[in-house]
């Protein structure tokens, strides 16, 4: 696709790449793209059992309707995780990604924050403001997200978890680890890197080079439905994460493909640091409160740590696998 000029109607505006391109050539291209990126950082393989997290967004859209056709739909299940945000998750948004994934012969278990620890994130943020803990929601989010993602992972017997981060969301993680002068951090997001953990289930993103605008195109083009609602959250104090989103706008609209460069640039450097063995990934210390693995020379997880601030210290740390075993009988 690349090195062909499209030979549909210019109906598409790459502008990345300064052209135009028909959406038939332009979803090809996209396509093409992510099953690149799986196969230069083999990220899977066609024997794989992935769980794959379903947010009900775009991006979880194109992901899903991408890896149902190049990977088998019987080795697929989605996760799609409710937060429990008052106006956000909607039970027609839910249903609606779920007949999605079953149109594309792919499972979906439905599960919450609530299911998992006992409170949702609303409730667990309520705690946060009470106890003046500066911590962000979408700090407790991510967390708690990638927390259970893993969960099912495991318990699911998963070779992989699969998440639809785009080249937006991996650009701003890669900076906000070198503002911070966090070399570790950094390493982490590098696509080749695995940790050696039975209880961890390494996750992989084959959106890594795929634009936010890209992935909003992609399925606006498919008919996709989109959430007509945003997080209560997003507008609130602006999180340095926000804060380095709105400066890579600035850039990407003065420089179209500096993001998509900086984030290939700092793959190359940390994949060869990684690859002349300067950098190993070690086996992840296990959290003595809830037994899950945690970050190098922690000896309690961030999860554990924050809803103990927070004065949430008995969660209760379990899924509901009524879903999980109609699923399996069925397989």
């Amino acid at each position: 696709m690349d090195k062909v000029l499209c030979p549909g109607r210019p109906e598409i505006y790459q502008t990345h790449k300064r052209r135009a391109v028909s959406k038939i050539c332009f979803k090809e291209d996209v396509k093409q793209r992510i099953q690149r990126t799986i196969t230069k950082y083999d990220m899977f393989k066609p024997s794989d059992k992935l769980v794959l997290g379903l947010s009900g967004g775009k991006d979880s859209y194109v992901l899903l309707d991408i890896l149902s056709q190049i990977h088998n739909p019987d080795k697929i299940i989605g996760v799609s995780i409710i937060e429990g945000i008052p106006g956000y998750n909607k039970p027609e948004d839910i249903r609606y990604m779920k007949s999605l994934a079953r149109d594309r012969g792919i499972d979906v278990i439905i599960t919450s924050i609530r299911e998992y620890v006992g409170e949702t994130l609303y409730e667990i943020v309520e705690h946060s403001w009470k106890s003046k803990l500066n911590v962000s929601p979408c700090t407790f989010c991510g967390i708690l997200r990638r927390r259970i993602l893993n969960y099912y992972g495991r318990v699911l017997g998963a070779d992989k978890t699969v998440t639809a981060h785009n080249l937006d969301d991996t650009a701003q993680t890669i900076l906000a680890n070198i503002f911070r002068g966090d070399i570790i951090g950094l390493i982490r997001q590098n696509p080749i890197f695995r940790y050696p953990n039975s209880k961890f289930v390494n996750k992989v993103k084959p959106l890594r080079y795929v634009y936010e605008y890209e992935a909003a195109l992609y399925a606006a083009i498919d008919g996709f439905r989109f959430q007509d609602t945003e997080c209560m959250f997003i507008n609130q104090s602006p999180t340095f994460r926000a804060k380095i989103r709105e400066m890579l706008y600035r850039l990407e609209a003065e420089n179209p493909g500096v993001t998509l460069n900086i984030v290939k640039t700092v793959d190359d450097i940390t994949s060869n640091m990684i690859n002349r063995g300067f950098i190993k990934a070690v086996d992840l210390p296990l959290c003595v409160s809830c037994g899950e693995p945690t970050n190098e020379g922690r000896s309690i997880c961030k999860l554990c740590e924050l809803l103990g601030k927070v004065g949430i210290r008995s969660p209760i740390y379990q899924v509901n696998f009524k879903e999980y075993a109609r699923i399996m009988s069925i397989r």
